[in-house]
């Protein structure tokens, strides 16, 4: 394509990231409000992200959802290209193809998009513009009384409310002028998996994409939002809002899943919000313990161990259960990612790294500052962290929260049979009614929890507060 023949005439590109959606769209807003023709563009770097990549569950799901999207624009008369490779090198190549007048996109929050970002800036000839289109504040706007961040998530949640009411979402627009460019096909970025197709479970559970997205919330809306405060910790029964990955790929807004939520409700998508901002200023999140102290933990290598919990066969019914929904449907219920990642790190005493890059690579909703975070507190070593002493026991957290064992019976159905006293502890139950095919724990649960608790114990106190930022 020739570049544009005059400034008047040169487009603009819009440059789609984590934000897949045309409703409540700062950066496709701003990009109109230009008066010029828009060209949509998303980039798969698989290079730069290193071992941060896009997992396979995460692959699927942005497969489907960039399908969705291209379905939309062309509707609108706007076709969204896909190019493959390094935004660093695609993006000025682009621009100067379509005598690009400017670049519009969003704020990205992971170290190595910000690093990109601040390379193209630097080398772009024309204006790079970014927006808020995944979080509801930027994470560098909220900070404490003497400027510094938060590392405690109750007054980060008071900050981000002091700020006053939200702007209402902003409607999709009805058309988008535009021109073409030379696209790669999606089919040849191979995101589905071939063989064997691990995806039929994610099939059966997910439609990505926007449409999607607001049909979920107002299920929730409708059926669920009233009583979440009472269900939310149940995994027998649909009483979350399941909207994690649609938040996660942008394809809904966070002020519409703002607007329709209640405050129990809201806070979880302040501590969404608190996860950027801890990944915003300690950027090694993903790799190094906030708290100095940490990094003296006497993690185990047991390869067999990881494996077990990995694939659901640790002998211990709720962690078992939880890394089978995993497995199936690319998503776990928050209760369940407590009590497994609890079991990994305290009980097996392996590395929280560890579970955070599975699920990683399994999640459909997989968010490296929500997982890293997340992991960090369970572990003990992050913000707001869980104290080490805080060990989840796994058969009291099946018969507080799956009491009459359906999400157990569900995705462990080999312990179906066993009575509700009994499915969440089945090595109590008399030999005859144990099923063979179900394994013995991998590990007593006293004897985890004493040899966590005298691994804790033992860090040296000095370091103990959370490393300050990098200036």
């Amino acid at each position: 394509m020739a570049p544009a023949s005059s400034p008047d005439s040169a487009p603009v590109i819009l440059w789609f990231r984590r934000d897949l959606r045309l409703a409540d769209q700062p950066a496709l807003n701003a990009a109109l409000a230009t008066g010029r023709r828009v060209l949509p563009l998303f980039i798969l770097d698989d290079e730069t992200p290193g071992p941060w990549a896009a997992g396979g569950a995460s692959r699927w799901w942005l497969h489907h959802s960039l399908a969705g999207l291209s379905e939309r624009l062309a509707a609108l008369g706007a076709p969204l290209i896909l190019r493959r490779g390094r935004s660093e090198t695609i993006l000025p190549a682009l621009a100067a193809e379509t005598g690009a007048a400017e670049i519009h996109t969003g704020v990205p929050t992971e170290p190595w998009s910000r690093a990109a970002l601040r390379r193209l800036k630097a080398a772009l000839p024309i204006p790079l513009k970014t927006h808020l289109t995944t979080l509801l504040h930027r994470p560098d706007a909220i900070r404490t009384r003497t400027g510094t961040p938060f590392s405690v998530f109750t007054p980060f949640a008071n900050a981000c409310l002091a700020t006053g009411d939200l702007p209402p979402p902003e409607p999709a627009p009805t058309r988008i002028p535009s021109i073409t460019a030379p696209s790669d096909t999606l089919a040849s970025w191979r995101l589905l998996p071939t063989t064997p197709d691990w995806a039929a479970g994610l099939r059966a559970t997910w439609t990505p994409g926007e449409p999607a997205a607001h049909a979920r919330l107002a299920q929730f809306r409708a059926d669920n939002l009233a009583r979440y405060a009472a269900r939310r910790d149940l995994p027998g029964i649909d009483g979350t809002s399941m909207l994690s990955p649609f938040l996660a790929f942008g394809e809904l807004s966070p002020r519409h899943a703002w607007q329709a939520a209640d405050p129990k409700f809201r806070a979880e998508l302040l501590w969404r919000e608190f996860s950027a901002h801890l990944l915003w200023h300690h950027e090694s999140l993903p790799e190094t313990p906030l708290r100095p102290a940490f990094a003296a933990m006497p993690w185990r290598t047991d390869p067999a161990a990881l494996a077990a919990w990995q694939h659901g066969r640790t002998g211990i019914p709720i962690v078992d259960a939880g890394m089978r929904q995993l497995w199936q449907t690319g998503w776990m219920h928050n209760r369940v990612r407590m009590v497994v990642a609890s079991f990994l790190v305290k009980h097996l005493l392996l590395p929280w790294q560890a579970g955070q890059a599975w699920f990683h690579d399994t999640l459909v909703d997989a968010d490296l500052a929500s997982n890293a975070a997340s992991w960090q507190w369970v572990a003990g070593s992050g913000a707001d962290a869980a104290p080490y002493f805080r060990v989840f026991n796994p058969v009291l957290q099946g018969r507080k929260f799956d009491p009459d064992g359906a999400y157990v019976r569900r995705y462990v159905p080999e312990l179906a049979a066993l009575p509700d006293a009994l499915i969440h502890a089945p090595w109590e139950a008399p030999p005859i009614l144990r099923p063979r095919t179900y394994p013995a724990p991998i590990i007593d649960l006293a004897t985890g929890r004493n040899r966590a608790l005298e691994a804790y114990a033992a860090l040296p106190k000095a370091g103990a507060e959370i490393q300050p930022p990098a200036s």
